[in-house]
């Protein structure tokens, strides 16, 4: 099967080959700062909570070396070989995540459109909201309770870790409008200190206890977890805490290649998360005193704040690569038809991937602050965090059963294998997890459910009103040959209807003939259609298929992690022969006024969700990217 995926890596290539090696080395540095941003902000807590849960308080040989042992084991088997050596051969044309991952399965399934591949793609998408929201608050939390311990600070100074953690979050949020081009250049160097930092301390403190050394074998994992029985499922929890962030590995490869990651996990990243969580673990073997908030015990006085600032820094910038993340998804998501359409603007153009879209800003930052104020302590909200995680990653498994099955054409068995070893260490987790649900595991599971009802009611009201749609409609072919027959009055000019089924006419064009008794000269019948690939050449951009000497057809083609903009899309059709002014030209759009209905379609309930999650749309001319003076909307009405 290695051998296989090996296959598929070369076939699907690389982008990292097509650089120089400078170039090489960029990405390798710039993916330090996006990509393990969360997961280098772990130490900063994981350590303490897992200890904090052992028996005696976590303070024993036994407890320190097996805490040890399983983390070391947890970044080995979950991120290396899962993630780096497996899921990231699984890429579609150079992208991961869960969602593009979904795309590729239905792709490559001889189902095409499988309904359980749909359902567990709606299901990880809803996770990861759920960590993008935890995320920033722990992090930052995280970070600024340092500040407790920090030399010369007067008494009464953690009444201040709340405030600051909540200003430095509220600044993070609002600058985001402005774009993140101008400072990310500098988020790789500063993660880049960062872990050299987390190495160096854990080399310094090593030596405490050489013995610690003992961890890299996982038979002191395994024995801690069986003598402290169902207690071992809680510790894993925590465990679990130090491999947060592990996703993102696969999620932002399309940014930087899989070369440039793989390159700066094996030789930078896991190198010095392991020797700070062995010269943590050292340190607490010498002086059992220091488990309370090991991480910061380990700091010198002498570099205390520069840490300090490095540490927030740190998880500032993990913050933005998770908020980054929820703006990718949500395109993605919009693009899929699993939410409506919704103002996604670009803050840079150069930067394909610097999108900022207000509405999950917006509630992205008022989720935060809920966490922040509601749970108080990074203590608290790592009860709340790893749920998601865990089972994001569980979906991911499942969906890379059709990958090794359908793309890797490896048999049955072997793909169900595969599948089986990574699943149960998910469900391992997963369950340890969900023993914390009443400590606040239950936060992010309710806002996931919420969110894949929102997807569910918006994919499934759409492809109703669609159908409804498709049956009161007539054929375009159909309709051609009777206007042939029985010509209207014409009027000069271009006039371009806007549907979602070219096969059919638009409710514009019915309404236009109905009651206004007019055709243009020229008649374009425009779709916007979404592949199951990222990005879409330009060359594959138009595709115009004539009808007659009245309409021809234009189906613009968009991957799912591209912005539409008609305009610039139409120009293209000059090259293929069809020619008009864009500023001569009337877009004329059908706007749909739904009703509920409790007879037919969904419950009613789910009909009053759908109409205000389509009020709530963003207007398909500003989406569309199409001149508002060009536009003319014709309305109906529809029931679902």
């Amino acid at each position: 099967m290695a051998d296989q995926a090996v296959d598929a890596d070369k076939a699907n290539g690389d982008s990292s080959h097509s650089g120089h090696k400078e170039g090489f080395w960029a990405l390798a540095i710039g993916s330090i700062g996006v990509v393990f941003g969360d997961i280098g902000t772990s130490p900063l807590y994981a350590m303490r909570e897992a200890l904090g849960h052992s028996r005696g308080g976590g303070g024993g040989e036994m407890a320190v070396l097996g805490v040890v042992s399983l983390i070391t084991w947890a970044l080995i088997l979950i991120v290396t070989v899962k993630y780096v050596v497996f899921l990231m051969r699984a890429d579609n044309k150079g992208e991961g995540g869960t969602l593009a991952l979904m795309a590729l399965a239905q792709r490559v399934s001889p189902g095409g459109r499988s309904r359980i591949i749909f359902i567990l793609g709606v299901l990880g998408a809803a996770l990861f909201y759920g960590d993008g929201i935890i995320t920033p608050a722990v992090s930052v939390l995280g970070a600024v309770e340092g500040l407790r311990d920090a030399p010369g600070v007067p008494a009464g100074a953690e009444d201040l870790v709340l405030p600051i953690s909540a200003g430095i979050l509220i600044a993070l949020f609002l600058i985001q409008s402005r774009g993140t081009a101008s400072v990310a250049k500098f988020f790789g160097p500063i993660t880049a200190v960062w872990f050299l930092t987390l190495g160096g301390l854990g080399l310094f403190h090593i030596s405490d206890d050489i013995s610690i050394l003992r961890a890299l074998s996982p038979w002191y994992g395994v024995t801690f977890l069986i003598d402290n029985g169902f207690l071992g499922f809680i510790i894993l929890g925590s465990v679990f805490l130090a491999v947060t962030g592990a996703e993102a590995l696969y999620a932002d490869m399309g940014h930087f290649g899989k070369k440039p990651i793989r390159y700066a996990w094996l030789g930078l990243v896991l190198p010095c998360l392991v020797m700070n969580y062995f010269g943590q673990g050292a340190m607490v073997l010498a002086h059992p005193e220091a488990r309370a908030n090991p991480f910061f015990e380990m700091v010198p006085q002498a570099i205390y704040w520069p840490v300090l600032l490095l540490a927030t820094a740190a998880a500032i910038i993990a913050s933005q690569a998770v908020i980054t993340g929820a703006f990718s998804m949500t395109q993605q998501a919009v693009s899929l038809g699993l939410f409506p359409r919704i103002d996604i603007r670009r803050t840079s153009e150069t930067q394909a991937g610097q999108i900022y879209v207000p509405q999950v800003n917006t509630m992205l930052l008022i989720g935060v602050l809920v966490l922040l104020f509601m749970f108080r302590t990074s203590s608290n909200l790592a009860s709340a965090y790893g749920i998601a995680v865990t089972g994001s990653m569980f979906v991911d498994t499942l969906l890379f059963f059709y990958i090794v099955r359908y793309m890797w054409k490896r048999p049955v068995w072997q793909a169900a294998g595969a599948s089986l070893a990574f699943g149960l260490v998910d469900v391992v987790f997963i369950t340890s997890n969900l023993l914390k649900f009443f400590d606040g595991a239950w936060m992010p599971l309710v806002l996931g459910a919420g969110l894949v009802l929102i997807m569910w009611t918006w994919n499934r009201g759409a492809a109703i009103l669609a159908d409804k749609t498709r049956r009161d409609s007539v054929p375009l072919a159909e309709l051609a040959d009777i206007l042939k027959a029985r010509s209207p009055h014409r009027a000069p000019g271009t006039a371009i209807f806007l549907t979602s089924d070219p096969d059919t006419a638009p409710v514009a064009l019915m309404h236009n003939l109905k009651h206004n008794k007019v055709l243009h000269e020229k008649n374009i019948i425009l779709s916007v259609s979404t592949a199951e690939t990222p990005r879409v050449s330009e060359e594959n951009r138009v595709r115009i298929e004539p009808l007659n000497d009245d309409f021809k057809k234009v189906i613009i083609n968009y991957g799912f992690m591209e912005s539409p903009n008609v305009p610039k899309a139409l120009g293209l059709c000059r090259k293929l022969g069809l020619k008009f002014d864009i500023m001569a030209t009337s877009f004329f759009l059908g706007r749909r006024s739904v009703v509920p209905s409790a007879q037919s379609g969904m419950p009613l309930w789910q009909d009053k969700l759908f109409i205000f999650l389509m009020r709530n749309a963003a207007n398909p001319t500003d989406f569309y990217k199409i001149p508002p003076g060009r536009v003319v909307e014709m309305g109906a009405q529809v029931t679902v």
